[in-house]
């Protein structure tokens, strides 16, 4: 075997290779003869048929495994004796046309790719920004006014109606004089503030009474879903038929009991919430933690990836979303989903994969035994039986492997938090929870 290696790139190689055609020829023969033994053929015992019509018949299968392999083991041979880490699977050239070149010799071409040389860089000058957030009382009075907000009951007022109130109303919606498709409905029931009508619609209810009637102009988005409507002016009229006003339960020992509290203890169910509230802000800052972690990482290490990594991480992110639709009850034949979609992500995410790949092994940030435990415990504290959880994390290997995965993932957090210049900083709970006008 004679072999000869060209760069193309600085991912890409092609060596060129050659396998002496007595050699093909020799394993064609084996195989035959491992062929005879078995092949069938009416008129014959098994094992009895004679070589030339074993030849005859399967001769090509014979010469085509024998080809194949002969390249993969000259590629194989050549990537050890080289130290190459081949990226995905060679694509094999031949050097000429059947029928052409040397009849002493078969000549082929793999080409491919491998994987970078990674030397993960310091993050002595990256910044990092960590938000801080002590969970107090005014935070368990937020998250409870959302629950109560949850639980909202409605009851008849006679009044104007307000924001928050929900309404009833009967409406006629006429453009050019004519009623338009979807302009008319009887008793249509909505809450005034939430948006579920447009703004100018709502602004012209609010204020209305019982019984009270309005009539009043009203111009559509120009990018209103309605393409008939977009844009456009109509008239609407509108009768008030019923105003309730919203009315949020007390926190009392039927709401903490209504919240799981089974003996309606609020001071139990303020510290569940505060324990609730804690383990969710952890969640968020170790999640904008990592995101400036991973964006650090990309800075200091640029390196190009693979493309036939890429494209098996684009298809399989093409493949999860399809999952996703199935999921939520979609009928993905019907759905394209190309995994060009996703390349830029799939490059993110290869790259990211590669270089804490290295990071971890030069660091040494492999997940001990006791981290995964201490994670997949954590995890289970917020199911009602924690000890079945982790029964069952335990009970597969494949699914420790994703507590071990968060595991390293965080052990490379915490070395770029120490490593590089990380301030703390002070935030709101709405910043925190995205409520943030």
């Amino acid at each position: 075997m004679q072999t000869n290696q060209e760069s193309q790139s600085s991912l890409e190689r092609r060596i060129d290779m050659s396998v002496p055609m007595a050699a093909i020829d020799q394993e064609v023969a084996t195989r035959l003869k491992r062929m005879a033994r078995s092949v069938k053929m009416p008129g014959f015992r098994p094992g009895k048929v004679p070589m030339k019509i074993v030849e005859q018949t399967h001769g090509a299968q014979a010469r085509s495994e024998a080809i194949g392999a002969a390249v993969e083991k000259a590629f194989v041979e050549q990537v050890r004796e080289q130290n190459l880490r081949v990226a995905g699977y060679p694509r094999i050239e031949p050097k000429q046309a059947e029928g052409e070149g040397s009849s002493e010799a078969l000549e082929f071409t793999a080409v491919f790719e491998v994987y970078p040389e990674i030397v993960p860089a310091e993050l002595k000058d990256s910044e990092i920004e960590r938000p801080v957030l002590e969970v107090g009382d005014a935070e368990v009075d937020k998250t409870l006014d959302v629950l109560r907000k949850q639980r909202t009951t409605f009851e008849a007022a006679d009044k104007a109606a307000e924001s928050g109130d929900r309404v009833s109303i009967d409406f006629t919606g006429r453009k050019d004089g004519e009623v338009f498709e979807g302009g008319q409905a009887q008793d249509f029931p909505f809450v005034l503030g939430a948006g579920a009508m447009l703004k100018d619609f709502e602004d012209a209810v609010g204020g209305l009474k019982v019984g009270e009637s309005k009539t009043f102009d009203m111009t559509f988005p120009e990018d209103y879903h309605a393409a008939n409507l977009a844009g456009q002016t109509v008239q609407f009229e509108v009768t008030l038929k019923k105003v309730e006003a919203p009315r949020l339960p007390e926190v009392d020992a039927d709401f903490a009991r209504a919240m799981g509290v089974a003996d309606g203890d609020v001071a139990k169910l303020r510290e569940e919430v505060k324990t609730n509230l804690e383990r969710e802000v952890k969640r968020r800052i170790q999640a904008k933690v990592k995101e400036q972690v991973m964006e650090a990482l990309l800075a200091a290490n640029p390196i190009e990836v693979p493309k036939a990594l890429v494209e098996a991480e684009a298809q399989q992110l093409a493949e999860n979303a399809k999952r996703d639709l199935e999921a939520r009850g979609m009928k993905t034949k019907d759905i394209p989903v190309n995994a060009s979609w996703f390349m830029d992500q799939a490059v993110r995410r290869v790259k990211l994969g590669l270089i804490m790949a290295e990071l971890v092994k030069a660091k040494e940030l492999h997940a001990k035994p006791e981290q995964i435990r201490a994670l997949v415990e954590e995890m289970a504290q917020s199911y009602e039986d924690p000890a079945e959880l982790v029964r069952w994390y335990y009970a597969q290997p494949e699914r420790l492997a994703q507590a071990e995965a968060v595991v390293i993932e965080d052990n490379v957090v915490a070395w770029a938090v120490a490593e590089a210049k990380t301030t703390d900083k002070a935030v709101s709970f709405d910043e925190l929870m995205g409520n943030a006008a």
